[in-house]
């Protein structure tokens, strides 16, 4: 599974970092960092919350 970020789209309401802090973070103006573009285990299941929660969708979990 990959992980995918659209900085763009994202609104800097920081869910994806309190739920999966070893996949993403934020950056000083609070927009989300991907860590990690290929999380497995207890990892990609966060990322998978944390797209979930995301309030504007920035973040896609999708297959390799």
């Amino acid at each position: 599974m990959g992980v995918v970020v659209q900085r763009d789209a994202c609104v800097g309401a920081g869910q994806c970092a309190l739920v999966a802090p070893d996949v993403f973070d934020q950056d000083d103006d609070g927009l989300v960092l991907l860590l990690q573009s290929d999380p497995s285990g207890t990892d990609l299941d966060a990322a998978t919350k944390a797209a979930r929660l995301c309030p504007a969708r920035a973040i896609t979990v999708t297959a390799l």
